[in-house]
This record gives structure tokens, C-alpha cells and sequence, in this order.
């Protein structure tokens, strides 16, 4: 039963930690990647669609993304989209493709970015901690129930500890990839 909460709460400490990549991966640094748009929502063929499924994906220069919808009739889609997110990006379109130039980021914008991910890594940070939590609270339900010794409680209460300081590291090391990524000029 104690190895069961455990193993929950790992597998749910690394969709925490996966979810946190997938935030940071979505500011921009300043160089171009299709990660800032695919997952955006389009309207095509009167359904929402993500954008990974509706376009393919080019970076022809360093700071431009050409985005190439597989029906050239969903390019308006695909602007609008990109103007209904307000990524700070204007789009240009050219009837087969739409085009993104990424400017350079002034060095406020860059401390500003590295504030949000800093943000981003500790709401993920909260997310192990609830999860830690919840386990904890778990783990003393079981205790209550009887049936398991106090010291097998502890021990699992430890490995708690030491999952929560393995997926917080894990964080701390994509935050700060991707600090000096956005302070690289």
C-alpha cells in the first residue's frame, strides 16, 4: 500500500516537472522555434484544431519562423490565430505561408522573461509540494488504519522527501537553461 502512494506520487511529480519544461519552453528567446505556436488553437474546417496538426514548421533564418498550413486555404486561420494570442509577433502572410520575425529582446525584456520563468518554476515547485502533501496525507491515513509499523511510515515519508528534492532539482536545472538562454545575447 506504502509503495503504491509512492509510486502515484512520483509518476504525478513527473507530469509536474513535464509540465513545467512545456511552460518554459513557451517564452521566446529572442531566437525562433515553432513551440511558441503549436499548441495554439485554430479554427478550421469549423472545428478547433492545435496548430501542430493544422501546419508544418520551418526556421529558415535564426529569428524567423515560416509557418506552412498543409491547405493554403487555412493560412487566414492560422494569422488570426497568431493575432487572437498576442504573442508580441506580427504575423506576415503571403497567401502559402505565414511568416514570423522574431526582434531582438532589449535587456529589459529579458529580465522580464527571466522573472516569468522564475515564476513558472516555482508554481511548479507548488505543484510538488501538493503532491507531497497529498501523499503525506495518505501515508497517514494508512497509519491510522493500522496494520503498518511507525517506522515504515517514516522510511516512506523520507523517500517523499528525497522525490520532492530530486523533481525540485530537475526544475531548477530546466529554469536555469532556460535563464541563460534568455540572457544569452
Amino acid at each position: 500500500m506504502i509503495q503504491m502512494v509512492l509510486e502515484e506520487t512520483e509518476e504525478r511529480m513527473t507530469e509536474a516537472v513535464t509540465h513545467s519544461r512545456r511552460e518554459f519552453s513557451t517564452i521566446r528567446t529572442g531566437r525562433a522555434s515553432s513551440t511558441l505556436v503549436e499548441r495554439l488553437t485554430v479554427e478550421a474546417y469549423g472545428v478547433e484544431m492545435k496548430m501542430l496538426e493544422l501546419a508544418s514548421f520551418a526556421v529558415p533564418e535564426a529569428r524567423q519562423l515560416l509557418i506552412t498550413p498543409h491547405d493554403p486555404a487555412n493560412v487566414g486561420a492560422v494569422e488570426k490565430a497568431i493575432m487572437k494570442a498576442e504573442l508580441g509577433l506580427t504575423p506576415s502572410n503571403d497567401g502559402h505561408a505565414v511568416r514570423l520575425t522574431f526582434p531582438e529582446l532589449t535587456e529589459e525584456r529579458r529580465r522580464d522573461l527571466v522573472r516569468m520563468v522564475n515564476t513558472m518554476a516555482e508554481d511548479g515547485k507548488t505543484r510538488l509540494r501538493g503532491q507531497r502533501r497529498n501523499a503525506r496525507k495518505d501515508l497517514d491515513d494508512i497509519s491510522d488504519d493500522g496494520g503498518v509499523s511507525e517506522d515504515d511510515i517514516k522510511h516512506a515519508s523520507q523517500q517523499l522527501d528525497d522525490l520532492i528534492h530530486r523533481y525540485e532539482a530537475e526544475i531548477d536545472q530546466a529554469r536555469s537553461a532556460k535563464e541563460s538562454d534568455l540572457l544569452e545575447v
